[in-house]
């Protein structure tokens, strides 16, 4: 304890502190702004442009849920949705993926809204009733960067073909649209080959030009002859052949329909060896296979009639015939009035083909290369009596025709002149007209009967015979009954004279016996003169006595 007592304190050691270091919990809100910095850096990556569509209205369409497809693929979303300044649409504004951002912007896509539609051609956005409505685009052409736009006009029904499918577009003209919609079915030998994509009014407005879609590869069978027809819905006809009914498939008796065929059926060239058509080449519809099929009749070129009876029954599209050869279809009935003979007349006109008239018109042809033919053609033929006639095509229906033919009896007319149009056809009237004629005549002719003065003439002789009767009851009929009784009287002493008791009578019998035995006597003479003639010599031989 004394060694303890005497040995000094230990001194306090002194240490530096340690250097300051980084906590472990500064990474969290560093990973945090590192992770934010990313999302927004992948996100604006992402990002692309928006777009804005103009549609109609914005039914089914909701910012912040409606998505934007392209082939089922997400591709945007739509950001918002504004009424347009004017009203009259809504402005939907897409934000598209950065991705697929220089695709979709180009001038040739097509915005439209997928939901469910039901149509005569079938069902179609039958997923949206689950997932809901969404946008869908499309882009025909590739990707062209000086044609990007960023302002849209939406569709408000989907597009029947879409981009990248293969086959050719073509252009048929008709005369009105008939039962045809888009998307109606185009048949070659009755397999659905094609779709209607659409249709408008021609620059005058005379026709409907039909954009048709023919998927690859029967587009090889649209050659330069192809001829398309009309198969809409049920086709009744009543002409003078009588009633007949015509219908396609069920598709096109529903939805509309068209079909096509090679003019040239028999030829020995199959349909690939036929060059085909060019893309948005012009055909013809027409309403039926047998017109489609027909032989071409060239430009035809119009005539014109005057009637001076009633037309009833003739209508727009009737044929003009010859000799049963149909020339050509009646295109307009007017009334139409005459101021120098101040009487209506019914104004037909018609259209004839040309090369319907055979030889003839290939003869003419040659001769007159500019075809200034009308006159020339039916010139002749008017001088020689042709006329146009109307005539029943159907008794049932009433239906009318217009007959050309000859009478040579017609009276001689000013024959057109070369190159005049339209051609005036002279008219005579019809076996029916003649017939009413006739009748006509018949009943004036009864009308000019004097049937009043007749009648005044036959009831004063009626009149005298009635005064004659009653001179004859009271006068001569007692008179002719004391006559009667007194012929009767003597007739009853002529019948007693001549009875059979009655000596002239009994008389007049001796007679007649008298007469029987004498003409018996000469008899018996006669017989033996002619088996002993020699007995008028010798006279009669002396018996013999034996």
């Amino acid at each position: 304890m004394t060694e303890t007592q005497t040995d000094p304190p230990a001194q306090p050691v002194v240490r530096s502190g340690r250097t300051p270091r980084w906590s472990w919990i500064w990474l969290v809100p560093l990973l945090a702004v590192v992770m934010g910095a990313s999302l927004v850096a992948s996100y604006w990556l992402r990002t692309g442009p928006t777009i804005t569509i103009r549609f109609e209205t914005a039914q089914d369409l909701v910012a912040g849920q409606t998505k934007l497809r392209y082939r089922d693929v997400v591709v945007g979303m739509v950001k918002d949705i504004d009424v347009t300044e004017d009203r009259d649409g809504v402005l939907v504004h897409v934000q598209l993926d950065s991705k697929n951002a220089k695709y979709i912007t180009q001038k040739s896509a097509h915005f439209w809204v997928v939901r469910p539609r039901f149509t005569l051609n079938g069902i179609s956005g039958l997923g949206t009733l689950v997932s809901g409505a969404y946008l869908s685009v499309d882009v025909e052409e590739p990707y062209d960067p000086d044609a990007q736009t960023y302002q849209f006009k939406g569709l408000e029904t989907p597009p029947e073909i879409t981009g990248g499918r293969e086959g050719t577009r073509y252009v048929l003209q008709a005369r009105d649209l008939g039962s045809l919609e888009i998307g109606s079915s185009i048949y070659y030998r009755r397999v659905v080959v094609g779709r209607v994509i659409g249709y408008h009014l021609s620059d005058t407005g005379t026709a409907v030009n039909i954009q048709v879609f023919v998927d690859a590869p029967y587009d090889r069978f649209v050659t330069e002859d192809a001829r398309f027809w009309n198969v809409s819905g049920i086709n009744v006809r009543l002409s003078p052949e009588g009633l007949s009914l015509r219908t396609g498939s069920l598709g096109a008796v529903l939805g509309g329909g068209l079909a096509f065929g090679r003019a040239n059926e028999g030829s020995s060239l199959e349909a690939g060896d036929m060059p085909m058509a060019k893309p948005n080449s012009l055909f013809t519809l027409f309403d039926t296979q047998e017109a489609a099929m027909a032989d071409p009749d060239g430009i035809p070129f119009p005539i014109e009639m005057h009637f001076d009876q009633s037309v009833r029954g003739l209508k727009v599209g009737a044929i003009v015939d010859f000799r049963g050869l149909e020339l050509g279809k009646v295109v307009d009935i007017d009334l139409e009035y005459d101021p120098e003979t101040q009487r209506f007349y019914a104004r037909v006109r018609a259209d004839l083909y040309p090369l319907r008239f055979a030889d003839a018109y290939r003869s003419l042809l040659t001769e007159d290369p500019e075809r200034k033919l009308d006159g020339k053609l039916l010139k002749p033929l008017i001088r020689h009596g042709l006329r146009a006639q109307m005539r029943p095509a159907n008794l049932l229906s009433g239906q009318q025709f217009i007959a050309l033919d000859f009478f040579p009896d017609a009276e001689p007319v000013d024959a057109p002149l070369p190159g005049s149009s339209p051609i005036l056809i002279p008219t005579t009237p019809g076996n029916f007209d003649q017939l009413q004629q006739q009748v006509t005549r018949i009943v004036t002719r009864i009308d000019s009967i004097p049937f009043d003065d007749i009648g005044q003439s036959l009831d004063e002789s009626l009149k005298a015979m009635r005064v004659l009767l009653q001179k004859f009851d009271g006068q001569l009929l007692p008179q002719a009954s004391g006559a009667l009784k007194s012929a009767r009287q003597s007739l009853d002493q002529i019948g007693k004279a001549l009875g059979p008791k009655a000596p002239v009578i009994g008389n007049l019998q001796e007679s007649l016996g008298e007469l029987t035995r004498a003409a018996r006597a000469l008899r018996a003479l006669a017989d033996y003169l002619q088996a002993h003639p020699e007995s008028l010599v010798r006279g009669h031989p002396s018996d013999t006595l034996h």
